[in-house]
Protein backbone atom coordinates (compact mmCIF):
# COMPACT_ATOMS: atom_id res chain seq x y z
CA UNK A 1 0.00 0.00 0.00
CA UNK A 2 1.34 3.14 -0.65
CA UNK A 3 1.41 6.55 1.37
CA UNK A 4 -1.58 8.93 1.19
CA UNK A 5 0.08 12.68 0.56
CA UNK A 6 -2.79 15.04 0.29
CA UNK A 7 -1.10 18.92 -0.96
CA UNK A 8 -4.12 20.47 0.03
CA UNK A 9 -7.70 20.49 1.20
CA UNK A 10 -9.88 23.31 0.42
CA UNK A 11 -14.21 22.89 1.55
CA UNK A 12 -16.38 25.49 0.37
CA UNK A 13 -19.93 25.54 1.64
CA UNK A 14 -22.56 25.40 -1.60
CA UNK A 15 -25.63 25.42 0.55
CA UNK A 16 -26.89 23.93 3.94
CA UNK A 17 -25.62 20.54 4.93
CA UNK A 18 -23.95 20.51 1.47
CA UNK A 19 -20.07 20.93 0.94
CA UNK A 20 -17.84 21.24 -1.68
CA UNK A 21 -14.59 19.11 -1.03
CA UNK A 22 -11.40 20.10 -3.57
CA UNK A 23 -8.44 17.79 -2.68
CA UNK A 24 -5.58 17.27 -4.51
CA UNK A 25 -2.68 14.55 -4.13
CA UNK A 26 0.77 14.84 -4.92
CA UNK A 27 2.32 13.38 -8.18
CA UNK A 28 3.98 10.72 -5.96
CA UNK A 29 1.68 9.13 -4.34
CA UNK A 30 0.33 8.94 -8.20
CA UNK A 31 3.08 7.31 -9.35
CA UNK A 32 3.28 5.06 -6.51
CA UNK A 33 -0.32 4.60 -6.98
CA UNK A 34 0.43 3.30 -10.84
CA UNK A 35 3.66 1.40 -9.77
CA UNK A 36 1.27 -1.18 -6.82
CA UNK A 37 -1.79 -1.47 -8.80
CA UNK A 38 0.96 -2.10 -11.60
CA UNK A 39 2.49 -4.91 -9.53
CA UNK A 40 -0.41 -6.17 -8.64
CA UNK A 41 -1.62 -6.96 -12.56
CA UNK A 42 1.74 -8.26 -12.79
CA UNK A 43 1.33 -11.09 -10.63
CA UNK A 44 -2.35 -12.32 -11.71
CA UNK A 45 -1.86 -11.78 -15.45
CA UNK A 46 -0.90 -14.33 -17.97
CA UNK A 47 0.33 -13.23 -21.45
CA UNK A 48 1.29 -15.54 -24.38
CA UNK A 49 4.36 -17.46 -24.52
CA UNK A 50 4.64 -16.68 -20.88
CA UNK A 51 3.09 -18.29 -17.29
CA UNK A 52 1.08 -16.39 -14.95
CA UNK A 53 2.94 -13.65 -13.16
CA UNK A 54 6.12 -14.28 -15.17
CA UNK A 55 5.02 -11.56 -18.12
CA UNK A 56 7.63 -8.57 -18.50
CA UNK A 57 6.17 -5.64 -16.68
CA UNK A 58 6.24 -3.59 -20.07
CA UNK A 59 4.32 -6.09 -21.66
CA UNK A 60 1.57 -5.89 -18.94
CA UNK A 61 1.16 -2.11 -18.61
CA UNK A 62 1.14 -2.36 -22.57
CA UNK A 63 -1.76 -4.44 -22.64
CA UNK A 64 -3.89 -3.82 -19.45
CA UNK A 65 -3.43 -0.04 -19.40
CA UNK A 66 -6.79 1.22 -19.28
CA UNK A 67 -7.34 -1.21 -16.33
CA UNK A 68 -4.65 -0.26 -14.25
CA UNK A 69 -5.28 3.42 -14.64
CA UNK A 70 -9.02 2.97 -13.57
CA UNK A 71 -7.89 0.71 -10.68
CA UNK A 72 -5.29 3.11 -9.64
CA UNK A 73 -7.89 6.05 -9.96
CA UNK A 74 -10.83 4.15 -8.24
CA UNK A 75 -8.27 3.54 -5.53
CA UNK A 76 -6.52 7.14 -4.67
CA UNK A 77 -9.51 8.79 -5.06
CA UNK A 78 -11.60 6.43 -2.53
CA UNK A 79 -8.17 6.05 0.14
CA UNK A 80 -7.41 10.15 -0.36
CA UNK A 81 -11.27 11.57 0.07
CA UNK A 82 -11.83 9.01 3.03
CA UNK A 83 -8.85 10.67 4.76
CA UNK A 84 -9.67 14.40 3.30
CA UNK A 85 -13.50 13.51 5.21
CA UNK A 86 -11.63 12.62 8.15
CA UNK A 87 -9.19 15.37 8.56
CA UNK A 88 -12.13 17.54 8.08
CA UNK A 89 -13.74 15.96 10.86
CA UNK A 90 -17.08 15.74 8.17
CA UNK A 91 -19.69 14.03 9.29
CA UNK A 92 -21.31 13.02 6.09
CA UNK A 93 -24.44 11.99 4.86
CA UNK A 94 -24.70 9.49 2.10
CA UNK A 95 -22.83 8.95 -1.23
CA UNK A 96 -20.71 11.54 -2.07
CA UNK A 97 -20.77 13.09 -5.80
CA UNK A 98 -17.27 13.14 -7.13
CA UNK A 99 -15.69 14.61 -10.21
CA UNK A 100 -12.34 14.19 -11.48
CA UNK A 101 -10.41 17.30 -12.62
CA UNK A 102 -6.49 16.08 -13.30
CA UNK A 103 -5.00 12.27 -12.91
CA UNK A 104 -2.73 10.75 -15.14
CA UNK A 105 1.02 9.30 -14.54
CA UNK A 106 3.27 12.38 -13.56
CA UNK A 107 0.48 14.46 -12.50
CA UNK A 108 -1.15 15.60 -9.18
CA UNK A 109 -4.47 14.00 -8.75
CA UNK A 110 -6.82 17.26 -8.58
CA UNK A 111 -11.00 15.90 -7.54
CA UNK A 112 -13.62 17.32 -6.09
CA UNK A 113 -16.52 15.80 -4.02
CA UNK A 114 -19.53 17.46 -3.53
CA UNK A 115 -21.12 16.33 -0.11
CA UNK A 116 -24.06 16.44 2.18
CA UNK A 117 -23.29 16.70 6.25
CA UNK A 118 -25.49 15.85 9.16
CA UNK A 119 -27.18 19.25 10.40
CA UNK A 120 -26.28 21.75 13.34
CA UNK A 121 -28.31 22.39 15.57
CA UNK A 122 -28.58 22.52 19.69
CA UNK A 123 -30.58 20.09 21.16
CA UNK A 124 -33.74 21.78 23.10
CA UNK A 125 -34.48 20.47 26.25
CA UNK A 126 -35.89 17.08 25.49
CA UNK A 127 -37.11 15.83 28.84
CA UNK A 128 -39.99 16.56 30.77
CA UNK A 129 -41.39 17.11 27.34
CA UNK A 130 -45.66 17.58 28.68
CA UNK A 131 -47.84 14.90 27.61
CA UNK A 132 -51.58 13.62 28.01
CA UNK A 133 -52.74 10.12 29.16
CA UNK A 134 -56.11 9.63 29.23
CA UNK A 135 -57.19 7.40 32.26
CA UNK A 136 -58.64 4.15 30.79
CA UNK A 137 -59.08 0.69 32.27
CA UNK A 138 -60.91 -2.75 30.29
CA UNK A 139 -64.53 -3.15 31.63
CA UNK A 140 -67.00 -6.21 31.35
CA UNK A 141 -68.65 -4.20 28.68
CA UNK A 142 -65.08 -4.95 26.62
CA UNK A 143 -64.34 -8.10 27.12
CA UNK A 144 -67.84 -8.85 26.04
CA UNK A 145 -67.80 -6.83 23.37
CA UNK A 146 -64.35 -8.44 21.97
CA UNK A 147 -66.29 -11.83 22.57
CA UNK A 148 -69.30 -10.94 20.67
CA UNK A 149 -66.54 -9.95 17.81
CA UNK A 150 -65.18 -13.78 18.29
CA UNK A 151 -68.72 -14.93 18.23
CA UNK A 152 -69.06 -12.94 14.66
CA UNK A 153 -66.58 -15.20 13.20
CA UNK A 154 -68.76 -18.02 13.47
CA UNK A 155 -72.13 -16.82 12.26
CA UNK A 156 -74.19 -18.82 10.13
CA UNK A 157 -76.46 -17.10 7.55
CA UNK A 158 -80.01 -19.61 7.48
CA UNK A 159 -81.76 -18.19 4.64
CA UNK A 160 -85.54 -17.24 5.81
CA UNK A 161 -89.24 -16.72 4.07
CA UNK A 162 -89.90 -13.15 5.10
CA UNK A 163 -89.60 -9.78 5.25
CA UNK A 164 -85.81 -8.00 5.51
CA UNK A 165 -85.47 -5.90 8.71
CA UNK A 166 -82.39 -4.57 9.95
CA UNK A 167 -79.46 -6.66 10.68
CA UNK A 168 -80.24 -9.17 7.79
CA UNK A 169 -78.51 -10.05 4.85
CA UNK A 170 -80.08 -9.29 1.25
CA UNK A 171 -78.82 -11.31 -1.34
CA UNK A 172 -79.44 -8.84 -4.45
CA UNK A 173 -78.66 -8.16 -7.97
CA UNK A 174 -78.43 -4.91 -8.84
CA UNK A 175 -77.71 -1.77 -11.56
CA UNK A 176 -76.27 1.80 -10.69
CA UNK A 177 -77.03 5.45 -12.53
CA UNK A 178 -76.17 8.74 -11.64
CA UNK A 179 -77.91 11.43 -13.98
CA UNK A 180 -79.46 9.04 -15.85
CA UNK A 181 -76.59 6.99 -17.06
CA UNK A 182 -74.49 4.25 -16.14
CA UNK A 183 -72.51 5.34 -13.01
CA UNK A 184 -69.05 4.06 -14.87
CA UNK A 185 -70.21 7.34 -16.50
CA UNK A 186 -69.88 9.48 -14.64
CA UNK A 187 -67.21 7.64 -12.64
CA UNK A 188 -65.08 5.35 -14.74
CA UNK A 189 -63.02 3.56 -11.95
CA UNK A 190 -66.48 2.53 -9.99
CA UNK A 191 -67.22 -0.58 -11.85
CA UNK A 192 -68.77 -1.88 -8.97
CA UNK A 193 -71.35 0.07 -8.03
CA UNK A 194 -72.60 -0.14 -11.95
CA UNK A 195 -73.35 -3.52 -11.81
CA UNK A 196 -73.35 -6.26 -9.30
CA UNK A 197 -74.45 -9.62 -8.91
CA UNK A 198 -75.05 -12.06 -6.47
CA UNK A 199 -74.41 -9.30 -4.14
CA UNK A 200 -74.50 -9.44 -0.26
CA UNK A 201 -75.70 -6.66 1.03
CA UNK A 202 -76.13 -6.03 4.95
CA UNK A 203 -79.09 -4.62 6.16
CA UNK A 204 -77.12 -1.65 8.55
CA UNK A 205 -78.24 2.25 8.35
CA UNK A 206 -74.57 3.15 7.52
CA UNK A 207 -73.52 -0.01 5.47
CA UNK A 208 -72.60 0.33 1.55
CA UNK A 209 -73.89 3.62 0.68
CA UNK A 210 -75.88 5.31 3.41
CA UNK A 211 -79.64 5.18 3.13
CA UNK A 212 -79.14 2.20 1.05
CA UNK A 213 -80.38 -0.68 3.50
CA UNK A 214 -83.21 1.78 5.08
CA UNK A 215 -84.90 1.41 2.42
CA UNK A 216 -84.51 -2.40 1.42
CA UNK A 217 -86.21 -2.93 5.00
CA UNK A 218 -89.69 -5.11 4.19
CA UNK A 219 -88.99 -6.16 0.93
CA UNK A 220 -89.04 -10.19 0.03
CA UNK A 221 -87.46 -12.48 -1.94
CA UNK A 222 -88.40 -12.01 -5.73
CA UNK A 223 -89.53 -8.82 -5.14
CA UNK A 224 -87.73 -5.47 -7.35
CA UNK A 225 -87.24 -2.17 -5.47
CA UNK A 226 -85.59 1.52 -6.48
CA UNK A 227 -83.39 2.85 -4.32
CA UNK A 228 -82.48 6.46 -4.19
CA UNK A 229 -79.03 7.47 -2.17
CA UNK A 230 -77.42 10.79 -1.97
CA UNK A 231 -73.50 10.26 -2.37
CA UNK A 232 -71.74 11.80 0.82
CA UNK A 233 -70.04 14.72 0.08
CA UNK A 234 -66.81 12.81 1.03
CA UNK A 235 -67.86 9.82 -0.66
CA UNK A 236 -64.27 7.60 -1.96
CA UNK A 237 -65.43 8.07 -5.21
CA UNK A 238 -64.91 11.98 -5.83
CA UNK A 239 -66.64 11.84 -9.05
CA UNK A 240 -69.71 10.85 -7.41
CA UNK A 241 -69.33 12.74 -4.10
CA UNK A 242 -72.39 15.12 -3.69
CA UNK A 243 -74.61 13.44 -6.59
CA UNK A 244 -77.92 11.64 -6.32
CA UNK A 245 -77.47 7.68 -7.32
CA UNK A 246 -80.44 5.43 -8.37
CA UNK A 247 -79.89 1.49 -8.35
CA UNK A 248 -82.61 -1.24 -9.35
CA UNK A 249 -82.50 -4.13 -6.97
CA UNK A 250 -83.59 -7.41 -7.26
CA UNK A 251 -83.93 -9.37 -4.36
CA UNK A 252 -82.61 -12.70 -4.68
CA UNK A 253 -82.69 -14.35 -1.06
CA UNK A 254 -83.13 -12.93 2.75
CA UNK A 255 -80.55 -14.59 5.13
CA UNK A 256 -80.87 -14.21 8.68
CA UNK A 257 -77.94 -14.49 11.02
CA UNK A 258 -77.64 -17.15 13.51
CA UNK A 259 -74.59 -16.90 16.19
CA UNK A 260 -73.25 -19.29 18.22
CA UNK A 261 -73.63 -19.90 21.72
CA UNK A 262 -71.10 -18.00 23.80
CA UNK A 263 -70.10 -21.10 26.28
CA UNK A 264 -67.78 -23.16 26.99
CA UNK A 265 -67.81 -25.10 23.82
CA UNK A 266 -67.54 -22.31 22.10
CA UNK A 267 -64.14 -21.02 24.27
CA UNK A 268 -62.87 -24.54 23.00
CA UNK A 269 -62.51 -23.20 19.43
CA UNK A 270 -59.79 -21.05 20.36
CA UNK A 271 -57.53 -23.38 22.95
CA UNK A 272 -59.54 -22.25 26.29
CA UNK A 273 -60.60 -24.97 28.49
CA UNK A 274 -63.71 -22.87 29.28
CA UNK A 275 -65.70 -19.48 28.91
CA UNK A 276 -64.10 -18.27 32.12
CA UNK A 277 -60.67 -19.05 30.85
CA UNK A 278 -61.51 -17.29 26.97
CA UNK A 279 -62.53 -14.21 29.19
CA UNK A 280 -59.71 -14.22 31.23
CA UNK A 281 -57.40 -14.39 28.07
CA UNK A 282 -59.50 -11.61 26.46
CA UNK A 283 -59.01 -9.32 29.08
CA UNK A 284 -55.70 -9.61 28.80
CA UNK A 285 -54.79 -9.09 25.29
CA UNK A 286 -57.16 -5.85 25.90
CA UNK A 287 -55.29 -4.56 28.63
CA UNK A 288 -52.34 -5.15 26.45
CA UNK A 289 -53.38 -3.40 23.58
CA UNK A 290 -54.90 -0.92 25.93
CA UNK A 291 -51.03 -0.35 27.27
CA UNK A 292 -49.50 -0.19 23.85
CA UNK A 293 -52.52 2.43 22.56
CA UNK A 294 -51.89 4.74 25.41
CA UNK A 295 -47.86 4.41 25.00
CA UNK A 296 -48.14 4.98 21.04
CA UNK A 297 -50.02 8.06 21.90
CA UNK A 298 -47.99 9.46 24.15
CA UNK A 299 -45.45 8.61 22.00
CA UNK A 300 -46.74 10.92 19.50
CA UNK A 301 -47.31 13.61 21.73
CA UNK A 302 -43.32 13.69 22.87
CA UNK A 303 -42.90 12.96 19.15
CA UNK A 304 -44.56 16.33 17.78
CA UNK A 305 -42.46 18.50 21.19
CA UNK A 306 -39.74 17.63 20.37
CA UNK A 307 -39.86 18.62 16.68
CA UNK A 308 -41.24 21.99 17.81
CA UNK A 309 -38.42 22.34 19.75
CA UNK A 310 -36.10 22.51 17.15
CA UNK A 311 -35.88 24.13 13.22
CA UNK A 312 -33.06 22.84 11.52
CA UNK A 313 -31.71 22.71 7.53
CA UNK A 314 -32.24 19.26 6.49
CA UNK A 315 -29.72 17.41 3.96
CA UNK A 316 -31.85 16.71 0.83
CA UNK A 317 -31.13 13.35 -0.12
CA UNK A 318 -32.53 11.57 3.13
CA UNK A 319 -35.58 13.77 2.60
CA UNK A 320 -36.21 12.50 -1.45
CA UNK A 321 -35.09 8.98 0.06
CA UNK A 322 -37.75 8.98 2.99
CA UNK A 323 -40.11 11.16 0.72
CA UNK A 324 -40.13 7.85 -1.87
CA UNK A 325 -40.34 5.56 1.19
CA UNK A 326 -43.45 7.24 2.71
CA UNK A 327 -45.25 7.87 -1.51
CA UNK A 328 -44.50 3.61 -1.28
CA UNK A 329 -46.09 3.14 2.30
CA UNK A 330 -49.35 5.22 1.34
CA UNK A 331 -49.95 3.43 -1.92
CA UNK A 332 -49.53 0.32 -0.43
CA UNK A 333 -51.88 1.05 1.98
CA UNK A 334 -54.49 2.09 -0.58
CA UNK A 335 -54.06 -1.15 -2.25
CA UNK A 336 -54.69 -2.97 1.03
CA UNK A 337 -58.16 -0.43 1.05
CA UNK A 338 -59.41 -1.68 -2.32
CA UNK A 339 -58.38 1.57 -3.66
CA UNK A 340 -57.81 1.28 -8.00
CA UNK A 341 -54.61 2.20 -9.40
CA UNK A 342 -56.64 5.10 -11.19
CA UNK A 343 -58.00 6.03 -8.70
CA UNK A 344 -54.39 6.78 -7.12
CA UNK A 345 -52.68 8.30 -10.35
CA UNK A 346 -55.04 11.07 -9.73
CA UNK A 347 -54.25 12.24 -6.28
CA UNK A 348 -50.78 11.99 -7.43
CA UNK A 349 -49.75 15.68 -6.17
CA UNK A 350 -51.76 15.18 -3.14
CA UNK A 351 -49.87 12.19 -2.21
CA UNK A 352 -46.67 13.76 -3.03
CA UNK A 353 -47.45 16.86 -0.82
CA UNK A 354 -48.03 14.68 2.06
CA UNK A 355 -45.40 12.30 1.95
CA UNK A 356 -43.15 15.31 1.17
CA UNK A 357 -44.40 17.02 4.56
CA UNK A 358 -44.05 13.63 6.44
CA UNK A 359 -40.88 12.69 5.51
CA UNK A 360 -38.96 15.99 6.47
CA UNK A 361 -40.64 15.35 10.01
CA UNK A 362 -39.04 11.71 10.05
CA UNK A 363 -35.67 12.73 8.93
CA UNK A 364 -35.36 15.90 11.15
CA UNK A 365 -36.48 13.16 14.03
CA UNK A 366 -33.85 11.08 13.12
CA UNK A 367 -31.65 12.92 13.21
CA UNK A 368 -32.63 14.33 16.93
CA UNK A 369 -32.74 10.84 18.36
CA UNK A 370 -29.68 10.22 16.65
CA UNK A 371 -28.32 13.22 19.26
CA UNK A 372 -29.82 11.93 22.40
CA UNK A 373 -28.64 8.47 22.00
CA UNK A 374 -25.05 10.36 21.69
CA UNK A 375 -25.77 12.43 24.54
CA UNK A 376 -27.51 9.96 27.19
CA UNK A 377 -25.03 7.12 26.27
CA UNK A 378 -27.94 5.24 24.82
CA UNK A 379 -26.17 2.05 22.84
CA UNK A 380 -27.13 -1.44 21.17
CA UNK A 381 -26.31 -4.10 22.31
CA UNK A 382 -25.91 -7.60 19.15
CA UNK A 383 -28.19 -9.43 21.09
CA UNK A 384 -30.91 -6.75 20.79
CA UNK A 385 -30.28 -6.57 17.12
CA UNK A 386 -30.43 -10.34 17.21
CA UNK A 387 -33.83 -10.06 18.91
CA UNK A 388 -35.74 -7.24 16.56
CA UNK A 389 -34.34 -9.58 13.64
CA UNK A 390 -35.99 -12.18 14.80
CA UNK A 391 -39.47 -10.44 16.15
CA UNK A 392 -39.28 -9.15 12.54
CA UNK A 393 -38.79 -12.77 11.15
CA UNK A 394 -42.04 -13.53 12.70
CA UNK A 395 -44.02 -10.84 11.56
CA UNK A 396 -43.21 -11.72 7.67
CA UNK A 397 -43.39 -15.05 8.46
CA UNK A 398 -39.89 -15.67 6.95
CA UNK A 399 -37.71 -18.60 8.44
CA UNK A 400 -34.86 -16.30 10.88
CA UNK A 401 -31.98 -17.91 8.63
CA UNK A 402 -33.23 -16.45 5.10
CA UNK A 403 -34.67 -13.44 6.59
CA UNK A 404 -30.86 -12.71 8.34
CA UNK A 405 -29.19 -13.79 5.10
CA UNK A 406 -31.56 -11.08 3.16
CA UNK A 407 -31.07 -8.34 5.95
CA UNK A 408 -27.11 -8.89 4.83
CA UNK A 409 -27.59 -9.14 1.05
CA UNK A 410 -28.59 -5.49 1.26
CA UNK A 411 -26.84 -4.53 4.01
CA UNK A 412 -29.28 -3.66 5.92
CA UNK A 413 -27.92 -4.80 9.17
CA UNK A 414 -27.28 -0.69 10.11
CA UNK A 415 -30.98 -0.28 9.78
CA UNK A 416 -31.60 -2.82 12.78
CA UNK A 417 -29.29 -0.94 14.77
CA UNK A 418 -31.11 2.30 13.79
CA UNK A 419 -34.71 1.07 14.65
CA UNK A 420 -33.36 -0.38 18.16
CA UNK A 421 -31.92 2.67 19.11
CA UNK A 422 -35.16 4.58 17.92
CA UNK A 423 -37.05 2.76 20.23
CA UNK A 424 -34.80 3.24 22.84
CA UNK A 425 -34.47 6.62 22.67
CA UNK A 426 -38.18 7.24 22.76
CA UNK A 427 -38.77 4.51 25.88
CA UNK A 428 -36.36 7.18 27.63
CA UNK A 429 -38.47 10.34 26.20
CA UNK A 430 -41.48 8.76 27.79
CA UNK A 431 -39.79 7.73 31.05
CA UNK A 432 -38.88 11.19 31.17
CA UNK A 433 -41.83 13.17 29.91
CA UNK A 434 -44.03 15.60 31.94
CA UNK A 435 -47.47 13.48 32.07
CA UNK A 436 -50.63 14.89 32.93
CA UNK A 437 -53.54 12.36 33.42
CA UNK A 438 -57.00 13.30 32.14
CA UNK A 439 -60.18 11.04 32.00
CA UNK A 440 -60.83 10.08 28.89
CA UNK A 441 -64.52 12.45 29.00
CA UNK A 442 -61.95 15.31 28.60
Amino acid sequence: MWLLHIVNISVENLAPCKKLVRVEVDATAVDDAFETVSRDFQKLAALPGFRPGKAPRNLIVKKYDAEITDEAKRKLIGNHYRKAIEEQKLNVVGHPDIEEIQFGRGKSLLFAATVETVPEFQLPEYKGLPATREIKSVTEADVARAINLLAAQHVKYETVARELKIGDIAVVNYTGSCDGKPITETAPTARGLTEKKNFWLDIEPEAFIPGFADQMTGAKAGEKRTVTVDFPSDFVTKELAGKKGVFEVEILEVKERRPPAIDDEFAKKYGAESLENLQAGVRVDLENELKYSQSKALRGQIIRGLLGCVNFDLPESPVAQETKNVVHDIVRENFKRGITREMIEKQTDEIYAAAASNAKDRVKLAFLVQRIAQQEKIAVTEEEVLRRAQALAAIYEIPFEKFIKDVQKRNGVHELYDQVAHEKVLAFLEQHAKIEEVSAAA
